[in-house]
């Protein structure tokens, strides 16, 4: 049996190679290509991509006015006309353009093909925010019970490269929301993961953010952090000690080092941004 190509080599294999010359002559005589009413055809609803931003758009229709469309869009028949597969930027700004009819292939998909496919074709335009990209990959996996393997195949990247994206549903949703509205890149985001608590990244990205650290500064950051929890977790306390700094730990919300000394000691409070001083110092105004 042939071996199944991968969706990641591109997506020739599902459009006609000539389908980029005139569409109206080549729906006469290539098979599947047809020109389709876009009032007959209904959006992805496994899209992958959730911003389609409006300027986008109107920059896309302007160039579908001046120079029509150069690429079809792939669609699935259904009793009521017909599903996007990909095309769907096009498709929409087509109807800004106030086209009447679009270009189209049908395939007959299924549910996960339809996924793989929209989700390929984002990937290869760059238009997928990382985020987006990881969930399209925890779909491919969670609801079709593909290995990380078998989804860097269908995409063509690494195994390594689909892990590293998927980890990024791991992080607190500040520091999704932030990576979603650009305030971060893909490599900041994954430099954070290595800390060991919510509240610890979550503070390194607003320090991140606030002194716009590029990737590699935020690295040795994050090397910083881990080597203080490192040492703290080296020094022996007597039991009745580490209570009291498990107890100002979670009464302070961050990091408290106790350390015993012969006729005392210290208590030192870590802090990552001066908005968190800030609220450390209110906290412990109202002891």
């Amino acid at each position: 049996m042939a071996k199944k190509r991968g969706l990641g080599r591109g997506l020739a294999a599902l459009i006609p190679s000539d389908s980029t010359d005139d569409w109206e002559t080549k729906t006469k005589e290539t098979p599947g290509l047809i020109s389709l009413s876009v009032d007959e055809i209904h959006p992805n609803p496994m899209q992958p991509r959730t911003d389609i931003g409006e300027d986008q758009l109107t920059e896309l229709a302007a160039s579908i006015t001046e120079h029509g469309i150069i690429q079809p869009i792939i669609v699935s028949q259904t009793d009521d006309g017909y599903q996007m597969i990909a095309g769907e930027r096009r498709w929409r700004a087509a109807r800004i353009a106030g086209l009447e009819e679009i270009p189209a292939v049908v395939k007959e998909v299924t549910s996960q093909e339809q996924l793989e496919i929209a989700l390929v074709e984002n990937l290869q335009r760059a238009d997928l925010n990382p985020l987006e990209e990881a969930s399209a990959y925890r779909q491919l996996m969670d609801e079709f019970g593909l290995s990380q393997d078998q989804v860097a195949e269908r995409v063509g990247k690494s195994r390594s490269a689909v892990a590293n994206t998927v980890r990024l549903l791991l992080l607190p949703s500040e520091i999704r929301d932030a990576l979603f509205d650009n305030l971060l890149t893909e490599g900041h985001a994954r430099a954070l993961l290595p800390l060991p608590t919510e509240d610890s990244q979550v503070a390194a990205m607003r320090t991140v953010t606030k002194r716009q650290l590029n990737v590699r500064q935020t690295e040795e950051m994050v090397r910083r952090m881990l080597g203080e929890t490192t040492k703290r977790r080296k020094q022996t306390l007597p039991p009745e000690y580490e209570h009291v700094q498990e107890e100002l730990r979670q009464a302070l919300g961050t990091k408290v080092t106790l350390t015993k000394g012969r006729k005392g000691g210290r208590v030192i409070i870590h802090y990552y941004s001066d908005e968190e001083l800030d609220e450390l110092v209110n906290r412990v105004k109202r002891f």
